[in-house]
């Protein structure tokens, strides 16, 4: 058993306690990874608040880590102890029905389908004063030792840096791949973005590389639109600058709407919005955002009718197992600068200044 700390979050609404936690070794099936860094995703953030009924406290959250395998359980061979990994917070268990078709990359093994609150075998690895900690999305990376199953881990190079590559865990390939992946965004072609948190930014680095002619960027924060045109946006605007609704102002300067629309917030009316705004016959739309549990949207059966295509995406469309290590290499050669996407960087004892920054759009 390890002992090391640990950010628990004891109940909902409450914030972040560093405690001393007792890590247990990995089970058959299982790695235990030193988490080096994580970073802070908003999903973390609707964890405390309490957005995800399906989730279990007391708890650790996080799930945008990077680290080294400290010990493997009994017939791991994926990774050995020493290696630099990723935690996966999307599994890839290689055997369901989803994960053997290879237009898939959603896992049967994933909190969607079953709660990930304990490890397979419905136990948990970490305890706290005594009580039983639940895990998050199996990889819990805001412990300094973490254990998950191995198919939630992936080996990367040894000369990826920790702690820039935490943030392909989750959020730039979700933003980036909702570009390549989902909407395989043609070159020439018009994109909009609605949000321009890590994701949005990742988003909009997405549809540079894919060769679109025009991006435009929407945000209410406008202390985002100078780092958004470093990395490729054409046109940023904020819709409190308009009398008349944002799908409107989007479709005067494009004519007919864009081709691309993303939203990258997970509000029930920019996501209306953001379909409203692309092309009302192939224009496509891709939900990144997370909405809050239970939210239901009601529109115009005509904004998909004449022929509008609206689809969500799971982590960007990655088969992360598959994928991750060729994310890390092309970090390395520099195709992306994700490194844009860091703003501070803090030890884990002060991880409430990191969400209050979050909160405050910092």
């Amino acid at each position: 058993v390890i002992r090391c700390r640990a950010a628990v979050a004891w109940a909902v609404g409450k914030p972040l306690s560093v405690e001393e936690v007792e890590v247990s070794p990995p089970k058959a099936g299982e790695v235990r990874v030193k988490i080096v860094a994580t970073s802070i995703c908003r999903t973390d953030d609707h964890v405390l608040e309490g957005c995800f009924p399906n989730v279990v406290f007391p708890v650790i959250p996080g799930h945008e880590g990077a680290g080294i395998v400290e010990s493997v359980g009994e017939g791991v061979t994926s990774v050995k102890p020493g290696d630099k990994v990723i935690p996966l917070c999307l599994p890839q268990c290689g055997e369901c029905s989803f994960c053997l078709n290879p237009e898939s990359n959603y896992c049967l093994k994933s909190h969607v389908s079953e709660p990930q609150n304990l490890l397979p075998d419905k136990t948990s690895r970490f305890t706290c004063k005594g009580k039983q900690i639940h895990h998050f999305l199996w990889v819990s990376t805001f412990a300094e030792y973490t254990v998950m199953p191995e198919y939630a881990v992936a080996k990367i190079d040894t000369a990826a840096p920790l702690d820039k590559v935490c943030l392909l865990g989750c959020g730039f390939p979700t933003g980036y791949g909702a570009a390549i992946n989902t909407a395989k965004v043609k070159p020439g072609s018009t994109c909009a973005i609605f949000g321009l948190g890590g994701v949005g930014l990742s988003v909009v680095m997405g549809c540079k590389a894919a060769g679109a002619s025009r991006i435009i960027a929407i945000d209410i924060n406008k202390d985002k639109f100078a780092k958004a045109k470093k990395l490729g946006a054409t046109d940023c605007i904020s819709p409190h600058d308009f009398k008349k609704p944002i799908q409107e102002v989007l479709t005067e300067m494009t004519g007919h709407g864009v081709d691309y629309s993303f939203e990258a917030i997970g509000h029930v009316d920019t996501l209306t919005a953001a379909l409203a705004s692309c092309n009302m016959n192939t224009g496509v739309c891709v939900m990144v955002g997370v909405p809050a549990s239970g939210s239901v949207i009601s529109i115009d059966p005509m904004l998909l009718l004449s022929g509008r295509t609206w689809k969500g995406t799971l982590l960007g469309g990655w088969k992360m197992r598959d994928c991750i290590a060729t994310l890390v290499s092309s970090y390395l050669e520099k195709k992306f600068n994700s490194d844009v996407l860091i703003s501070h960087t803090l030890p884990i004892a002060k991880v409430n200044e990191g969400f209050e920054l979050l909160r405050a759009g910092k």
